[in-house]
C-alpha cells in the first residue's frame, strides 16, 4: 500500500472513532444533565428485566429494543433542540418556547406510544400466566 494511501485510511479511521467517541460523549452528557433520560433508561432496565422474568420472545424482545431506541433518540434530539434553542435565544422568546414545547411533546408521543405498546406485550404475561 502506498504511504499516501496509509495516510488516508490512518485519517478515516481516526475521523470514524472521534465520531464514536463524540456521540458516546453527547449520550452520557445527556444522561448526566438530563432528568428525563434518566427516567427513560431506567424503565428501560425496568422493561428489560421484566423480559427476562416474564421470557418474552425474540419478536418482543426487537420490538422493546426498537422501542428503547426510538425514546433514547427522540429524548437526544430533543435535548439537542432546547440547547441550540438556548444558546440562539438566551431571553425569554415565544417562538422558542413554542420550539421547545413541541420537541418535548414529540418525545411524550414517543413514550406513551411506547408505554401502550409494552402494555400490550407485557399485562397479559403479568396476569394470565
Amino acid at each position: 500500500m502506498k504511504l499516501k494511501n496509509k495516510r488516508k485510511l490512518k485519517v478515516k479511521t481516526k475521523k470514524i472513532a472521534n465520531s464514536f467517541k463524540y456521540a458516546f460523549e453527547g449520550f452520557f452528557t445527556s444522561l448526566k444533565t438530563e432528568r428525563n433520560m434518566k427516567i427513560h433508561i431506567l424503565i428501560m432496565l425496568i422493561v428489560i428485566a421484566m423480559g427476562f422474568i416474564f421470557k418474552i420472545s425474540i419478536l418482543e424482545w426487537f420490538i422493546c429494543i426498537i422501542l428503547f431506541s426510538i425514546v433514547i433518540a427522540g429524548e437526544l434530539f430533543n435535548t439537542a433542540i432546547e440547547t441550540v434553542v438556548d444558546m440562539i435565544t438566551p431571553y425569554k422568546n415565544k417562538k422558542a418556547k413554542i420550539a421547545k414545547d413541541i420537541s418535548a411533546s414529540a418525545v411524550l408521543v414517543l413514550a406513551i406510544g411506547s408505554a401502550i405498546i409494552g402494555m400490550i406485550i407485557f399485562i397479559p404475561k403479568i396476569f394470565f400466566n
